[in-house]
């Protein structure tokens, strides 16, 4: 290419350029050119899952999925569900536009909804155990519970 037919290119506006496509393409780039050895990867993944080598374990105790009856004619019903370890409850209700919950016996607590490596910001309980979030879940989900000096965290769940 020569140097007459550079000068004869139309610069982008701001609004031709889509800064998602870029970043995109430039991924997909490095996944080919520089790919993650499969190694790296695993000491990663074994190291993440030591970091709350010390919480308790929540059973989910309740899913309104599997364990309520279904009712005729309802459409777009919340998901129900109740987490135990120990004395830490924790009740949830999923819908398409979130979720909210409750930690009982009611006590504060920062609760992190775990859906992937981007962690979202933290949701706070108030006194009453009580918080919500609006932002929809999608594919698999935890919730991790710090209240006091405890760490909680519950089963994994497809939204």
């Amino acid at each position: 290419m020569n140097d007459d037919a550079m000068n004869d290119e139309v610069p982008l506006d701001d609004e031709e350029f889509d800064a998602g496509l870029l970043e995109e393409e430039l991924r997909r780039a490095a996944v080919i050119l520089d790919p993650l050895p499969a190694e790296l990867r695993q000491i990663a993944v074994e190291a993440y899952a030591l970091h709350d080598l010390d919480a308790r374990i929540a059973e989910l105790t309740f899913d309104s999925v599997v364990d309520a009856i279904p009712v005729r004619g309802a459409g777009d019903v919340p998901r129900m569900l109740t987490f135990r370890a120990g004395e830490v409850t924790v009740d949830v209700e999923v819908t398409a536009q979130g979720l909210m919950g409750q930690v009982l016996p009611p006590q504060p607590a920062r609760i992190e909804v775990l859906s992937g490596p981007q962690s979202a910001a933290p949701l706070l309980a108030d006194d009453m155990g009580r918080f919500t979030t609006d932002a929809p879940l999608s594919g698999p989900f935890a919730l991790r519970l710090r209240t006091g000096g405890e760490v909680v965290v519950t089963e994994w769940l497809r939204a």
